[in-house]
């Protein structure tokens, strides 16, 4: 895939968890999709859509600071803000394979004032 395709897709996946749009972000990810966070250690693509995707209610907004592709594989630094008003960034590195997301791993960060 080249640079902008991966781009492309990084952010289709981060519109379709914001508007909670399931078939868009399944058409985005690969069969055999793995995610990890600190809250989730390598878990497949139906419990993704179980445990965490759901949560996507929780978020207003993702504004994406930087993103980095190269060999296949993007990382992405961003802040988010819940619709409580609470703002944090993570950074999160995605890998494809065969024009799909084959990986996300999350890394959390510090919350952030506003400011």
């Amino acid at each position: 895939m080249d640079k902008q395709a991966i781009e492309t897709m990084v952010r289709q996946m981060f519109t379709a968890f914001l508007a909670q749009d399931r078939a868009a972000a399944e058409a985005l990810l690969s069969d055999d999709f793995i995610f990890t966070s600190p809250n989730d250690d390598h878990i497949n693509k139906a419990d993704y859509f179980e445990r965490c995707f759901p949560h996507s209610d929780q978020f207003k907004s993702h504004t994406v600071e930087q993103l980095f592709v190269e060999s296949g594989a993007a990382l992405v630094r961003y802040v988010a803000e819940l619709k409580d008003g609470k703002r944090f960034r993570n950074t999160e590195y995605f890998r494809f394979e065969d024009g799909k997301i084959k990986s996300v791993d999350v890394y959390f960060g510090a919350s952030e004032s506003g400011e």
